[in-house]
Order: C-alpha cells, then structure tokens, then sequence
C-alpha cells in the first residue's frame, strides 16, 4: 500500500484545520467579495491557492530539511512567523472602526484596485508572506513524508490533496460572503468579525513562536 494511503486520514483533518484557520488570506477573500464581488473574491482565491501550491512544494522538496538541520534557522522561522501574525492581530483589532471597509487595516499595503486582477496580484503577494502557509509546507507537510525511498511521489500527491482542500474551503468563504454582503457591510458586524479575527490571530502567533525550539 502507498505510504500516502496510509497518512492520508491524519494529513486530511491537518488539512481542514489548516484551511478553516482564518489568517491574512481569510480577511483579503472577504474584503475583496463584500467589496468588489465574487469574481474578484474567486480572483483572490486563485492567487492564493498558487501560493499554498508552492509553499508546499517547496517544504516537500527540501527546505523542510533545511530548516531541521538548522536550528536557529528553524526557530526564526517560528518567530518571525508568531510575530506578524501577532502584528496582524492587533492591527485587525485596532483597525475595527465604523467608517473602515472590512479588512482594510490587514489589505492596506497590498496592491489596490478593484479588479479581479488587482485582487490575484494583491493575493500573490500575501500569501508570498503568510506565515500560515509557510509553516504547513515547512514543519507539517514534511511528518507526513516517507523516511526512506522516493518522496517526491507522495509530495505531489499530498500538496494535490491539500490545494483541493484549502480552494474548496476558500471558494465557500467567497460565496458565503458574496451572499452575506450587505449583511457583512454592516459596521457592527464588521468590528465583530474583524476583534475575532484579529484575537484569532494573536493566539496563533503566541503558539507559533512558543513552539519555536
């Protein structure tokens, strides 16, 4: 039996809590589908999910080594990794007023627009720098690997498994959201959504850099 077969249940419930996490992405796929409309929010989503695709190929194919053999290497990723996300949770809840679009404050450095182009761009450019998806194809993808003979094999089938996953949880993100709009587009629910992700966020980047070792 594939050594991919025999993973598969442990690396799929990885997966989901993975996708359902809500990070960086998850504020840009609703700003982009409240504001501009679902095929701007699909638009982000295919930025993103090229992303994630290389992140985990990129664990899969060696880095994750890297990083293990590496010491201090492997706990500044954790670090720097737990504090932007530290830094993106506060600014998501400092950044919940009233007169705000949702998930301005965490979007406002990314490329602008309104067009499902400038929302791919602006997606390419998160994910390059989400610490999320670094640390799935990095520290994670890896202990789902063999420990001798071909990996490669199971690196493609496992990161196809995973983007199938996180696109479908994303697409529904912007549909759910495309449907809610105007209910979203209300201040009061904005700043709730917005002080939970943002408390979300912060706990994740805790944990993140705790576990730097």
């Amino acid at each position: 039996m594939p050594h991919w077969v025999d993973v598969l249940p442990q690396f799929l419930l990885a997966c989901l809590i993975l996708a359902a996490l809500p990070g960086p992405a998850t504020a840009l796929f609703l700003q982009r589908a409240v504001r501009d409309g679902r095929t701007a929010g699909l638009a982000a989503v295919a930025g993103n999910e090229i992303g994630v695709l290389v992140w985990t190929l990129a664990g899969g194919a060696g880095l994750s080594v890297l990083l293990v053999a590496n010491r201090f290497m492997n706990v500044g990723v954790h670090i720097v990794g737990g504090l932007v996300l530290i830094w993106l949770g506060i600014q998501a809840w400092r950044g919940a007023h009233a007169d705000d679009e949702f998930g301005a404050t965490m979007t406002k450095m990314l490329p602008a627009g309104r067009t499902p182009t400038s929302a791919f761009r602006a997606s390419l450019v998160s994910i390059a720098a989400n610490p999320k998806a670094a640390v799935f194809g990095l520290t994670i993808l890896p202990q789902f690997l063999p420990s001798s003979g071909p990996v490669l094999p199971t690196v493609l089938i496992l990161a196809a498994i995973q983007l199938v996953i996180d696109t479908t949880w994303c697409v529904g993100v912007v549909v759910a959201a495309d449907r809610a709009g105007a209910w979203l587009r209300r201040a009061g629910i904005r700043q709730r959504i917005e002080r939970v992700l943002g408390a979300v966020l912060v706990a994740l980047g805790l944990g993140l850099a705790a576990d730097a070792r």
